[in-house]
């Protein structure tokens, strides 16, 4: 399975994810990697309240780079999870014809909840993304994504 997440700016909910799927399918040989819809903080690290917060709960990150999302995902990946609605609309509206991806948004995927995971890099809130998160995340590998 190759799960792709992607948020706005590749620093906070999709790299949290990454590295919460990562760590939950690490002895299944997924792959899991994270992007960004917008280009700002390409080869950044997350931000440090997200390294913090994911460090606290067991998960290493301070290794992931922020990288812009492209078409080239839609062949590299199965499943592409979008973190909000706004997130899902940019990409889709790059998907090329035939694109064989799954696009969803991550909760409604994960757990049939038609939910937006809220930005937290404007608001805080980073233990609450990660608990949405992790929650999401056991919902994917138990259902095998």
């Amino acid at each position: 399975m190759r799960v792709l997440f992607v948020c706005l700016g590749n620093i906070c909910r999709s790299p949290s994810a990454h590295a919460v799927l990562r760590a939950k399918t690490q002895h299944l040989g997924w792959t899991v990697d994270s992007a960004g819809t917008g280009g700002w903080h390409v080869g950044d690290p997350p931000d440090p309240r997200a390294v913090t917060e994911a460090e606290a709960r067991g998960y290493p990150m301070a290794d992931l780079r922020a990288r812009q999302f492209s078409r080239a995902d839609f062949d590299q990946f199965d499943l592409i999870l979008a973190m909000d609605r706004s997130n899902l609309r940019d990409i889709m509206a790059l998907r090329p014809d035939g694109a064989t991806a799954t696009v969803a948004l991550f909760l409604d995927h994960a757990l049939g909840t038609n939910r937006d995971i809220p930005d937290p890099y404007y608001t805080g809130g980073f233990a609450e993304v990660f608990q949405m998160i992790e929650t999401g995340a056991e919902a994917l590998v138990r259902r095998g994504a």
